[in-house]
């Protein structure tokens, strides 16, 4: 019968040394210039094209607009807000104060 209690420190020992050689060959990669790659051999992070500049500038374009308009929002809510909260009496003074004709 083999015993299993002498496996597991050779065990321990053989992923520590996978673990670190994975470790020292990336280190290394990196060190000289290498592109990383998965798994699958794909370049982890993409090289910059045109397209990818062009679409990073429309993107940019869409949130400065999406901002735009999400400050508009606010400035909608804050005069609702202060609608809702408002006491009722000076919200019908201020309805009267519309309807009434200028003099």
């Amino acid at each position: 019968m083999f015993p299993f209690e002498a496996f597991a420190p050779v065990a321990v020992i053989v992923g520590s040394l996978a673990v670190g050689g994975w470790i020292f060959t990336t280190w290394l990669r990196i060190k000289h210039g290498y592109p990383l790659e998965n798994s699958w051999g794909k370049a982890i992070y993409p090289q910059k094209n045109e397209e990818m500049v062009e679409r990073i500038k429309l993107l940019s374009q869409e949130n400065a607009q999406l901002r735009a308009e999400i400050g508009s929002m606010k400035d909608r809510l804050a005069v609702v807000e202060r609608i809702v909260t408002d006491e009722s009496h000076s919200l019908n003074r201020e309805i009267e104060r519309l309807r009434s004709p200028a003099n």
